[in-house]
């Protein structure tokens, strides 16, 4: 009897959940986490967004130069440099994950984790410089 009552299912109010974790104290290893999966979901939209680009493509010629007309703006130059911008951290990141798990790199994931960040904002300057190089120069 006494040790059915010690099994009992624990259970959580979901407000609590939600504070205690908007509230934790995140680490480098937790916004690692939270900008990986943010930066997922953004290339699983763009994913869709490409996919509807490129539906035209059915219609003939002329139907999808009329729309990769609108993609030709600065607004868009722009926009993909932040697309570049995440698939740059998701793949570096993940280059970060794999070293943790298998080369021991649990002990430096502070100092991969600056250096993935150090490293992608070098690339994303260098990757600006190339794509907007028509209009700095």
């Amino acid at each position: 009897m006494q040790e059915s009552e010690n099994k009992k299912i624990k259970t959580f109010e979901q407000k609590d959940w939600i504070n205690k974790n908007i509230y934790y104290y995140k680490d480098t290893g937790s916004y690692a986490w939270i900008f990986h999966r943010i930066s997922g979901i953004a290339l699983i939209l763009y994913l869709f967004l490409h996919i509807w680009s490129i539906s035209p493509l059915t219609e003939g010629k002329h139907a999808f130069e009329k729309k990769m007309s609108l993609y030709s703006g600065t607004l868009f130059s722009i926009i993909e440099w932040f697309l570049f911008a995440f698939v740059l951290f998701h793949a570096l990141n993940g280059v970060r994950i794999i070293l943790i798990d298998w080369a021991e790199g649990a002990r430096y994931h502070k100092q991969l984790f600056y250096y993935t960040i150090v490293i992608g904002v070098i690339m994303f300057i260098a990757m600006g410089i190339i794509m907007f190089s028509h209009i700095i120069f």
